[in-house]
């Protein structure tokens, strides 16, 4: 099976007059993939396979609402799945382990703390190396900041 690229590629191939073989060969694909392409236009959809349920299915309510009711404290999900094995959870602790790391609400975001200070008072200080082996070259660059309305006037000491 191709992507709907490569068959939307085909389609476009054959509309502009390009043989079979020549699409097989500007494709990559088998003669017979492009004809069968060029035959059914839904070949080219990928039908999935529905979800199955998985074994931590059944107690995921059980796990919201133990977590809800503990809030604004955390469980371990070690704890979790003892309690879960006792109502007959035969799942792993990793599985168990992710889905209550996804109903962890998102951290808070770090302020940004801001300072200013006045004309002269900070520098920015650089080191690199340019070239390694023998002729190896340092650079060391300072720039006196002159202030925050006066970006593009640095002064390099040095």
């Amino acid at each position: 099976m191709v992507g709907e690229e490569a068959a939307l590629e085909i389609r476009v191939l054959h509309r502009h007059g390009k043989g079979i073989r020549e699409i097989a060969r500007a494709t990559g694909l088998s003669r017979n993939t492009v004809r069968r392409y060029l035959r059914d236009e839904a070949a080219a959809r990928y039908k999935g396979q529905p979800p199955r349920p998985g074994k931590l299915d059944p107690f995921r309510d059980y796990v919201v609402e133990r977590l809800a009711a503990a809030a604004p404290e955390r469980i371990p999900a070690s704890v979790l799945l003892g309690e879960l094995r006792e109502r007959g959870y035969a799942g792993g602790y990793k599985m168990l382990k992710e889905f209550v790391a996804s109903l962890a609400p998102a951290p808070a975001p770090q302020p940004v703390v801001r300072f200013e200070t006045a004309p002269g008072e900070q520098m920015q200080v650089d080191w690199a190396v340019m070239r390694r082996g023998a002729d190896r070259l340092s650079v060391f660059v300072a720039i006196l900041e002159l202030g925050w309305k006066s970006t593009r006037q640095h002064r390099k000491c040095g």
